[in-house]
């Protein structure tokens, strides 16, 4: 009698947690379903599309490390489409803190550190000037522990170029505040640093005519005639898919030309 009631009390509080289960089961189904519908959306270029559904994802799954660190790349590139501020600084905003909820979740891994490095570099476009450097400088930082995790990393390659540019060909202005703020920061980076990153970038994604593109304007700075015009050439062999690649390509041409007019 004893062993049959235990028995009864076991049956009973499985069919009174098996509803929970259930739903959690069919939550994370669902929450996997979305993820691959919404990755097959963003590898079509289809980026609004694929950004509703890794919300979607979130709002079932709301600590989905992947969905964070998608939905913020995707805010950041959304963003910069924009020409009005509002839209502009509300896709930001929103990039900023998915990257930040997914730093918190794993701060040590490549891409939640990407996720903060591009999100804050955004920050810093819509910032002030003192603003703006301290993103800058903060870029640096998550940027360094995105590589560290990952050296094959393109896009934390593509912002490390970014990185060396700016703080190599800072105004006047800036130098006097970096090196206020900073010790002066802008004194170790380089043109040169600049372009072996973005050559990174380019190797371990040679499809971004974007890489291509950057890397050209820094031989340009540098007066490197023959690299600059073997990028150009490069890029503009390439296959595009969106209007963004084929104003790129527009770039590239004209850059090609002046080039080979020196």
């Amino acid at each position: 009698m004893k062993r049959l009631f235990s028995t009864f009390i076991f049956a009973a509080t499985l069919c009174i947690s098996s509803p929970a289960a259930m739903a959690a089961g069919e939550s994370a189904a669902g929450s996997e379903l979305l993820l691959q519908q919404a990755k097959q959306l963003l590898n079509s270029y289809k980026d609004s599309e694929a950004l509703q559904l890794y919300e979607q994802v979130l709002e079932l799954a709301p600590d989905n490390f992947e969905a964070l660190c998608k939905a913020s790349f995707l805010h950041c590139r959304i963003g910069e489409r924009f020409t009005d501020e509002t839209s502009k600084i509300n896709h930001y905003l929103k990039a900023k803190q998915y990257a930040q909820r997914a730093y918190a979740l794993n701060p040590d891994e490549a891409e939640s550190n990407y996720v903060m490095a591009l999100s804050t570099g955004c920050e810093a476009m819509i910032s002030g000037p003192r603003q703006r450097l301290i993103d800058i400088n903060e870029v640096k930082g998550f940027v360094d522990a995105a590589l560290a995790r990952d050296n094959r990393h393109a896009g934390a390659w593509h912002i490390m170029g970014r990185w060396y540019y700016k703080m190599a060909n800072l105004n006047l202005a800036e130098k006097i505040a970096s090196k206020m703020l900073f010790d002066g920061v802008c004194g170790v980076a380089t043109n040169e640093d600049a372009a072996k990153a973005l050559e990174n970038a380019v190797t371990f994604d040679p499809g971004n005519i974007q890489y291509y593109y950057e890397l050209a304007s820094v031989y340009a700075e540098m007066k490197n005639s023959s690299a600059c015009i073997a990028t150009l050439e490069k890029a503009i062999s390439l296959t595009y898919e969106t209007k963004e690649e084929l104003e790129l390509s527009r770039r590239c041409k004209l850059m090609l030309q002046q080039q080979q007019r020196i």
